[in-house]
């Protein structure tokens, strides 16, 4: 632990918020609640980022895989000890169009150019011109990402047969309410039941996080009437990760989640909008800056309201 604070007292700037806790003192009844905050937190990170990378329109391994880097570094490296830092559904609304046109590399891409935007700001001291965007912008805002997202897993609550959404919501909505006669009672049923727990678990005041709950007695529920009716995905079955989605890795295939580590590789060599890998020209980074200032601007402003709700509290 001393070695550990020396190291960081060197790193100026960084990681200031790991620093500040180990400087006011760090025994075991703070590493007990940080378990349990740990525990819950991740509990909820883990789906989370599954479920907002499906419905980006990426495979649920890109999320998974987001989560766990991304938020290791950040608190490693972060200046706060009151956040955490996780998936965000905020995303989804500006990511999906991207992944629409763009394909996954367009996406990736994307994100490298607005984390060099982020970074500019930063070190021009532009980022405080955040602070003077009007407040009824952000709610509504805020308000408009929460009623996207709603609407975009309304088709997966109730076990739907939408086929592929696009871009606009007018037409998703419409396309959602063509397809009710769809309903999947037993897709229904399993997560109704998961969210009942989640909302009534609570109030037994245990120390297990209530998202943990929920998401194991969903899962055994939907074990058990696949148990009972048949495989996963065939008609009269609960869907499952592993039944909708397949994955390929240098010439080995399977189903779900690929059970071997991410390769490192340049996100221009990943699939575009036809699933050939993409071609860079100026023209192409000329399409991207767009989206990447919409990925900066959102992400500095979820940042700023995370900071001031931290304050406040």
């Amino acid at each position: 632990m001393i070695a550990m604070r020396e190291f960081l007292s060197n790193l100026p700037g960084i990681a200031t918020g790991l620093r500040s806790a180990l400087k006011d003192g760090y025994g075991i009844a703070d590493l007990r609640k940080d378990v349990m905050a740990g525990l819950a937190i991740g509990t909820v990170a883990v789906p989370l980022s599954m479920a907002l990378a499906i419905a980006t329109g990426v495979p649920p391994q890109h999320g998974l895989y987001t989560a766990i880097v991304a938020g290791a570094l950040i608190a490693l490296t972060g200046g706060a000890r009151f956040n955490v830092s996780g998936p965000t559904a905020a995303f989804v609304v500006i990511l999906f169009p991207i992944v629409q046109q763009y394909g996954l590399g367009g996406l990736l891409i994307a994100s490298m150019m607005a984390g060099m935007i982020l970074v500019a700001l930063g070190l021009t001291r532009m980022g405080r011109l955040i602070q003077f965007v009007p407040y009824p912008v952000v709610l509504g805002f805020t308000a408009g990402i929460a009623v996207v997202i709603a609407v975009l897993q309304v088709p997966d609550f109730l076990g739907l047969e939408t086929g592929k959404l696009g871009e606009h919501f007018v037409e998703n909505v419409s396309t959602i309410v063509a397809s009710l006669p769809t309903i999947n009672p037993l897709e229904l049923g399993v997560g109704a039941f998961a969210l009942v727990v989640m909302l009534l678990w609570p109030r037994l005041r245990s120390p297990i996080p209530a998202p943990l709950v929920g998401l194991i007695v969903g899962a055994v529920a939907a074990y058990g009437i696949n148990a009972l009716t048949g495989d996963p995905g065939s008609a009269g079955a609960v869907e499952t990760i592993a039944s909708r989605f397949s994955w390929e890795v240098g010439g080995q295939t399977g189903s779900g989640i690929p059970p071997i580590p991410p390769t490192f590789m340049a996100p221009w060599s990943l699939p575009g909008p036809d699933g050939e890998p993409l071609t860079l020209s100026f023209v192409l980074f000329s399409e991207l800056l767009g989206p990447a200032f919409a990925i900066a601007m959102l992400g500095a402003i979820e940042s700023l309201l995370c900071a001031v709700v931290a304050d406040g509290l």
